[in-house]
């Protein structure tokens, strides 16, 4: 089975992560998508405003009723900081008939050389480098190993941001179509993101 693993913050998920999932399954030809969030991404200098657990659950609900995507929990569950190579180690361990692509914005394409134990990350799995607003995923200036391991897929140009959505709802805006509904409605009963 072709697994893509969408990795992030989810803080709080949003209609660009979905569609960017849709996408990157259908070009690539993978079979589902695994949505996971991040226990304390490396790369994010402030920790995330939801908790691990209303991240989940954001995720959850952003997710249902499409079979080709599920939650996966390994980096929460696992706590501390997560890095991509324990994760798919972790992963390749738990599920041998699987090949993993990770799914990343073309802005963390330039970045995989600085990426812990990438050299052996990049011999595990593929990446799919998704085109962004303002990003190239040019793989020319990378290290010949890691290029090898980068497939680029387009996608319409859609720029919503977490931390934008964050932001809207603290000053009390409205970010109806930015999230699904059922994420919404889990933002507004637990009072997420307010100021």
């Amino acid at each position: 089975m072709r697994v893509g693993i969408m990795g992030g913050t989810f803080d709080p998920i949003h209609l660009g992560h979905l569609l960017a999932a849709e996408r990157a399954r259908e070009e690539a030809g993978l079979d589902e998508v695994w949505f996971m969030p991040a226990g304390t991404p490396p790369h994010k200098p402030n920790a995330p405003k939801a908790n691990a657990d209303e991240r989940l659950a954001m995720v959850k609900a952003a997710i249902a009723g499409n079979r080709r995507f599920r939650a996966e929990e390994t980096e929460i569950r696992r706590g501390g900081t997560s890095y991509t190579i324990d994760t798919v180690r972790e992963l390749k361990l738990r599920h041998p008939d699987c090949d993993f692509f990770y799914i990343i914005g073309a802005d963390m394409v330039q970045y995989l050389p600085n990426w812990m134990r990438i050299d052996e990350l990049a011999a595990l799995i593929t990446f799919i480098g998704l085109a962004r607003p303002g990003y190239s995923a040019d793989t020319r200036g990378l290290p010949p190993a890691i290029r090898a391991s980068v497939v680029s897929v387009t996608m319409p140009q859609v720029d919503i941001s977490s931390t934008t959505i964050r932001n809207m709802r603290a000053s009390g805006q409205s970010i109806k179509y930015l999230v699904p509904d059922a994420v919404l409605a889990y933002i507004e009963e637990n009072r997420l993101y307010e100021s």
